[in-house]
């Protein structure tokens, strides 16, 4: 058996955003995806830090610092992997796909809300593994809304999920958590 060819592998995943897209048409659904990509924007993980920071003060403070130093660092990656590789998003490249939000940028490779989402669970979780019930259903729930808003094809939130699984476990290297 042979595998795929490129076009065909490519075929298939415009028809996959194809059809996650078609939810977005129901409007509770739309809605409620909107609200987590919005929240994934920043202001949700803003919050988590502020809040650790109160709840748990100079540990807390150290696990938001190091949750920021390394929103940095895939904030500098996301911008350079989007210019580099200029991938149309979905919406832009198939008129059959609509946008259900507004795109913050004009590129799909990689997602930055699915890059910045598990890089920032990964470091949290290091620290406080009992947020796990929270943040990995919201981290999915924002790498699926990518899709479904028509914003990013499937790759585009693949990718950046290892992308982000490499960069959390890296900055876990570099910035040790406390003994």
């Amino acid at each position: 058996m042979s595998p795929l060819p490129r076009n065909g592998l490519l075929a298939r995943e415009a028809r996959w955003c194809r059809r996650a897209n078609q939810y977005g048409r129901h409007r509770r659904v739309r809605t409620v995806f909107a609200i987590i990509s919005r929240l994934g924007d920043g202001m949700f993980w803003y919050l988590l830090m502020a809040a650790l920071v109160l709840a748990d003060g100079m540990d807390g403070l150290r696990a938001s610092a190091h949750m920021a130093a390394t929103g940095l660092a895939a904030l500098t990656l996301y911008k350079v992997l989007k210019r580099w590789t200029r991938r149309p998003r979905p919406f832009a490249a198939d008129l059959r796909i609509r946008a259900w939000v507004a795109p913050l940028d004009e590129y799909s490779f990689p997602s930055g809300h699915t890059l910045h989402a598990v890089s920032f669970t990964v470091v949290a979780l290091a620290y406080y593994p009992w947020l796990a019930p929270l943040l990995l259903p919201f981290t999915a729930g924002v790498a699926v809304s990518r899709v479904v808003l028509g914003l990013h094809y499937p790759s585009d939130v693949l990718a950046a999920t290892g992308i982000a699984l490499l960069l959390g476990a890296a900055s876990l290297q570099l910035w040790p958590l406390p003994s």
